[in-house]
């Protein structure tokens, strides 16, 4: 007896997906949850992988609080591992004001985003036309 062929190999995604405080106590909880999700999905705290992920969000989180802050509203942090890639989504309230990479070294802050750059295979934003948040997002190879 033969068998089958296998037409799709199984997909695994695992998502999280949680509201925060637009407050820098909000940030640290963002980073400390990830840090233990990415645990949980076998990617240790001391692990390199593990690591990145959390600064990513770190620095995502951190812009959230700092430039993207609307009074009375909470930004959304996601993350999507799929085809060991973790997709991080970090979503605020001020629509009006998009990240900008800084290239120079002379302005104070801002290197956020270029570590942001130097560890993710791939970072945006986008727009949401006509919703209330942007969305902020980097992919992270961690397999």
């Amino acid at each position: 007896m033969c068998a089958e062929p296998r037409l799709h190999e199984p997909v695994t995604v695992r998502t999280f997906t949680q509201l925060f405080s637009s407050t820098p106590r909000g940030a640290r909880l963002a980073r400390w949850l990830v840090a233990h999700r990415m645990d949980v999905w076998g990617f240790p705290y001391d692990g390199d992988a593990g690591e990145i992920v959390t600064l990513v969000v770190a620095e995502l989180a951190a812009n959230a609080v700092r430039h993207g802050r609307v009074p009375g509203r909470d930004f959304r942090l996601r993350l999507v591992l799929r085809d060991g890639v973790v997709r991080v989504e970090v979503a605020d309230g001020r629509t009006e004001r998009l990240p900008v990479l800084r290239k120079s070294r002379g302005e104070e802050g801002g290197y956020g985003l270029m570590l942001v750059s130097a560890v993710a295979e791939r970072w945006g934003v986008e727009p949401r036309v006509g919703c209330a948040y942007k969305l902020v997002w980097a992919e992270v190879r961690v397999a």
